[in-house]
Formats: C-alpha cells, structure tokens, sequence
C-alpha cells in the first residue's frame, strides 16, 4: 500500500514538473521575423525622405516615436526613425536606410518590445552590438549614442506583457553601460524616469509605457543640458 502511495506520489510530482517545463517552453518561444503592421509603410516613408550628413537620427520605437523630435529640441536636423511595436531585429532590417544617409548622430532607443515579446536578453544584447558594428563600418563618422532601457509602470494595467520583467530591463541596462568606448556614448535614461519604488513615474507617462508631455521634457532638458547635441 506504501509502495502504491509513493509510486503514486511520484507519477503526480512527474507530471507537474513536466507540466511545468512545457509551460516555460511555450513561455519562452519567441519569434524574430515580427513586425508590426504600419513596418513596411513606415520604412518606404523614411528612405523617400531627403538625406543629409547633418541629420540626427532618433532610432527606436513607440518610445521615440512619439514625439518630434526636431520642435521638441529646436533642432531642425532632427528625424524621427521611430516605428511602433519594433523590435531589435526590425531596426536591424531597416539600419541600413539610416547608414546610407551617414548621419552625423545616431540616438538609439529599443528593446522594451524585445523584452515583451520573450526575445533573451543575449540575442537583444548580440543585436545591439551589431547595431553598433553596422553604423561603424558603414558610416565611420557617425556619432552614436545608445540609450539605456526606461523602466514601466504596471499600475496603469495597460501593457501587461511589459510588466514583471523589470529585472531584463536592468540586466540589459547594465550591458548597455558596457557598450560605451570611443565611439559609443551611452545616455543612462533609466534613473531620471525612476520613482521610490522602482517604476516609471507616473507624472511622465500616459500609459505606464510611454512618455507624456513632461517626460519628454526630462529627455530633452537631459540632452541639452548633457551637451549631447552639440
């Protein structure tokens, strides 16, 4: 009878922990072919446009895109490359439209979506550093600037599958960090949006995710006042 019990016992514990290790694969699939539905129109937009090797560029996501960049700083030279919902590897499609123009900065925001969409954290940081190789061999005399990751707030309810993966955003921060040298200027974003307990503050949100009226402000006053534009 004992014997039936553990035997029992143990076929439950099996079961759960084999249960539970499909689950975190199912959790863990994740997909570098996506992107979100305006991509293709957004990209034919941007290489239709005049280039110039005084542009500075702000590449990234929904984060970047939602401001204009060139009135929100008195920078005419300022275009936005922001696309909604892109990932890592739908900068990477598209980085060589931003190379062609040799620009004379490159601001470099993305990864959040990454995050949320289950892409390791080693494959976003790989794609970071080809980011990074790509603009330096293709445009030697682009400045650029990579942005660390800014936190979320998951009081909004708004983006549930951004939230509870704060320690992705500071472990790929701290890599960013690493990515500073000669030719790579890291701007730490993430302090300055930070509040007491860790989340985006949300005076400077609209959603938990992206910024409002007064967070923009914060970036740009950090961009002037850091002599980034220069």
């Amino acid at each position: 009878m004992k014997y039936l019990l553990r035997r029992a016992l143990f076929l439950l514990l099996a079961t759960l922990i084999l249960g539970s290790a499909r689950l975190s694969a199912q959790e863990a699939k994740w997909d570098s072919t996506y992107r979100p539905g305006k991509y293709v129109a957004k990209v034919t937009a941007f290489k239709s446009e005049p280039k110039s090797k005084k542009d500075i560029i702000f590449l990234g996501n929904s984060i970047t895109a939602g401001t204009d960049w060139s009135k929100l700083l008195d920078l005419p030279a300022a275009k936005n490359r922001g696309i909604s919902g892109d990932i890592t590897f739908g900068v990477l499609e598209r980085l060589d439209d931003v190379i062609a123009g040799k620009p004379s900065k490159v601001f470099i925001l993305i990864g959040i979506n990454d995050i949320s969409r289950n892409i390791p954290d080693s494959i976003i940081l790989r794609n970071y550093r080809s980011i990074i190789s790509r603009i330096e061999k293709g445009s030697k005399k682009t400045k650029i600037y990579f942005y660390t990751l800014l936190p979320v707030n998951s009081s909004f309810n708004k983006f549930k599958n951004h939230y509870g993966k704060d320690e992705h955003i500071l472990w790929l921060n701290e890599e960013i960090k690493k990515l500073a040298d000669k030719k790579v200027t890291v701007i730490d974003l993430y302090p300055h949006f930070l509040d007491d307990n860790k989340h985006l503050k949300a005076e400077y949100t609209k959603d938990g995710l992206h910024l409002n009226e007064a967070g923009y402000k914060v970036w740009a006053d950090l961009l002037k006042n850091g002599g980034y534009l220069k």
